[in-house]
């Protein structure tokens, strides 16, 4: 129980960091969106997500299988730490300092292929991002591996404000350029700080035989790390693709924009559930390696039962109050990402499930599996989109990648419950689509919203979505206890 409620209180606090990361990135998007105006932000916005999902799909796979290996050993075998993680530091250096190289040295023909040669010097700009952005990833997941998830918590709450003041601090005085800079900026500052707490404080207290030097991970880490990298590459273009072909087929750097705007605000659910992928994939690793399969079904089970109660009112919300949200975030100007962003926000919550559901099976071992279901969709979306874009537009687009999600989270869901024997419980999925009809029918007697009230009824719904599945009894002891715990243990 206590372990039970070490993970729900990480997953807790992972959340709040969370979500004051992603508050303080779409604060860093209003502002910049705001600044830059559609067009700027458009082309800011292809170099940003282009740079970063590279990093992202590249660089977080040693880190990733570091922080596997890391979670089986730090309670067990505490002088493996050092020595998986100085081994895992060689290989991702060796890999970002190429992959910077490379792209540097390929922006003039990105910019050739995007139709768009005047990209080329925000590109190599950008090409600072990349061991920026790794050197903190690092840090990140070895902390996730060690299981010190209030570090973690405290680095994002740390990169939140260096965002805010960093990004749109240069975007103000230097545009684009500088908006891209603070890319830059941010990360470097996590690093060092987190450098600083490992070196003064995790790292004395890990001792290391003599003999462990001798020790070899190079093969397991890269075994473990290539279909890991390869399911973030296929991953990060099948979410991303829509972006780049938005701008391939329709030449608008206007609509370019209008498109990430919707794109940004859509994958608010995704981002508000990310903590829960990070503290699974060291978990599950753990109660794999031990042989604890009822421990691994108990929480890849919790992890589905929290994602069904809370994602549909969020999304329904947010598609509901799809127009008043975008004006928040973007202004007038960008109205026109309203009808795409409802679109979005329901094929965001299929990705979800995907998303933190590969991270389950990652952890278990079974890095393959999430690979190939990504590459499929990967080709679903660039097929779809082909054909929607430009029948549709940005609504094609939207569309396209909504239903992309719903097929990689049912087939994700298919070896969920293969490998695990874990899926949704039927009554509960039952009880959860009532009460999600019940609220999508009452927000047509609501007003149509145009201002901040929009808030008042988005939490009218909640509430009356909550008494629902209150009567029906899908609210549980467990649930409640563990909420008391968790705000009674500050």
């Amino acid at each position: 129980m206590e372990k039970k409620q070490h993970i729900v209180k990480s997953i807790f606090w992972l959340t709040v960091a969370e979500i004051v990361f992603n508050i303080s990135g779409y604060i860093v998007h209003s502002g910049v969106g705001r600044i830059l105006g559609p067009a700027d932000y458009g082309r800011y916005g292809l170099v940003v997500t282009l740079t970063t999902m590279i990093i992202v799909l590249i660089g977080n796979g040693i880190p990733t299988a570091m922080s596997k290996y890391l979670s089986e050993f730090f309670e067990t075998r505490p002088n493996m730490i050092r020595i998986i993680k100085r081994q895992s530091l060689i290989l991702q250096s060796i890999l970002i300092g190429g992959v910077t190289l490379i792209f540097f040295a390929l922006a003039p023909l990105i910019s050739r292929v995007l139709g768009d040669p005047t990209l080329t010097p925000l590109f190599r700009i950008s090409t600072l991002i990349i061991p920026a952005f790794a050197a903190a990833s690092f840090y990140f997941y070895y902390f996730t591996g060690i299981h010190r998830f209030n570090i973690q918590a405290v680095l994002k709450t740390v990169r939140s404000i260096a965002k805010v003041i960093f990004i749109i601090g240069l975007a103000y005085f230097f545009k684009t350029e500088g908006a891209i800079a603070g890319y830059i900026v941010a990360p470097f500052l996590v690093f060092l700080i987190a450098f600083a707490i490992d070196k003064f404080s995790s790292r004395k207290n890990i001792r290391i035989d003599d003999d462990s030097p001798k020790i070899n991970y190079y093969s397991r880490l890269l075994n473990y790390a290539w279909p890991l990298t390869l399911f973030m590459l296929f991953y990060e273009i099948m979410i991303s693709i829509d972006l780049y072909m938005v701008k391939g087929l329709l030449h608008d750097d206007y609509l370019t924009g209008i498109y990430n705007g919707a794109l940004t605000v859509g994958r608010i659910p995704y981002y508000l559930f990310y903590a829960l992928a990070i503290v699974l994939l060291p978990t599950v690793s753990k109660t794999t390696s031990q042989k604890d399969l009822k421990e691994t079904q108990k929480i890849i089970s919790q992890s589905l039962r929290l994602m069904l109660l809370f994602l549909p009112p969020l999304i329904i919300s947010m598609s509901i109050f799809s127009t008043p949200i975008i004006k928040i975030f973007y202004g007038t100007s960008y109205a026109d990402s309203a009808f795409p962003m409802s679109i979005l926000a329901i094929g965001v919550g299929f990705l979800t499930i995907f998303y933190i559901m590969s991270f389950a099976v990652n952890g278990a071992g079974k890095v393959k599996i999430p690979m190939f279901i990504a590459l499929f969709g990967v080709m679903l979306n660039i097929t779809l989109n082909y054909f929607l874009i430009e029948k549709y537009a940005l609504a094609g687009a939207a569309i396209a990648t909504s239903l992309s999600s719903l097929s990689v989270m049912l087939v994700m869901l298919y070896f969920v419950k293969k490998y695990f024997g874990v899926l949704f419980n039927i009554k509960s999925l039952l009880k959860v689509t009532l009460a999600s009809l019940v609220i999508c029918l009452a927000s047509w007697l609501l007003p149509e919203e145009k201002n901040m009230y929009f808030v008042i009824w988005a939490l009218l719904l909640l509430v009356i979505y909550l008494i629902i599945i209150s009567i029906l009894r899908e609210f549980k002891k467990e649930d409640i206890e563990i909420f008391k715990k968790l705000i009674s243990r500050k």
